[in-house]
């Protein structure tokens, strides 16, 4: 029994330090190789260019590869919307995003999982059971207050909450913020592409601007709600006792 446990804490060990390895890695790529030059609004959009019909599903390959790599999701998610506008622009963003977050967490799952676990004490464990249980609200709500993209993904895998509310919960949290930002830097592109200035005063960029503008106070608006939920839940607790 004591030889099992120990080839499988070297197991998890050996997992966890190919996690760290391929982070590293990929942190190297796209901050401080040669390769980020290549990594930019400017040089996506003329590849983009150059493939097609193919330019949709290309995107959404790197967007996937992106999200994995550390990319900085805006400027995937601003490039979608330059090149295919506020509409079929967030449909593609929302898919590659979606598929990369599930990659993301399954590698951090499968990698990082047992290790993790193998740290877990009693007050972690009971934290890490919470999230299990109430997996689809965590994550929504993490969502929703913006937090980080991408270690959000690998982060998750680490813990205990089921896939499938994690992709529920990152589908419908990632939604309103996709199309809001896909939606203003997509609307402006087609102002700056018809060379029209007067459109400027539109009512369809006068919503995308109030959208955008709204958006950053969606994680104040949530922090709110859940202060005032927690009053109301002391002052329940008072009154009953």
């Amino acid at each position: 029994m004591a030889g099992q446990e120990n080839n499988k804490k070297g197991t998890a060990l050996v997992k966890m330090a190919f996690l760290l390895i391929f982070i590293g890695m990929a942190i190297y790529l796209v901050r401080f190789s040669p390769a980020r030059l290549y990594l930019t609004t400017a040089q996506l959009e003329l590849y983009l260019d150059s493939v097609g019909l193919w330019a949709p599903l290309i995107f959404v390959i790197i967007y996937v590869v992106g999200v994995c790599l550390f990319v900085p999701g805006t400027l995937l998610t601003a490039l979608g919307a330059a090149i295919f506008g506020p509409y079929w622009g967030f449909l593609y963003v929302w898919t590659g995003a979606m598929i990369g977050a599930g990659l993301a967490f399954l590698i951090g799952r499968y990698l990082g999982r047992d290790f993790a676990a193998s740290l877990i004490g009693d007050r972690l464990k009971r934290f890490d059971d919470a999230i299990e249980r109430n997996g689809f609200a965590t994550v929504l709500y993490l969502r929703l207050m913006y937090f980080p993209f991408t270690p959000m993904n690998f982060g998750m895998g680490l813990t205990k909450v089921r896939f499938w509310d994690y992709i529920s919960g990152t589908a419908l949290g990632i939604l309103v913020g996709t199309f809001i930002f896909t939606f203003f830097v997509g609307t402006l592109r087609d102002v700056w592409a018809t060379g029209r200035v007067e459109e400027l005063l539109s009512w369809k960029v006068f919503l995308s601007v109030i959208l955008f503008v709204s958006s950053f106070f969606i994680p104040k608006f949530l922090k709110m709600i859940k202060g005032t939920g927690k009053l109301s839940t002391t002052a329940d607790q008072r009154e009953k006792n």
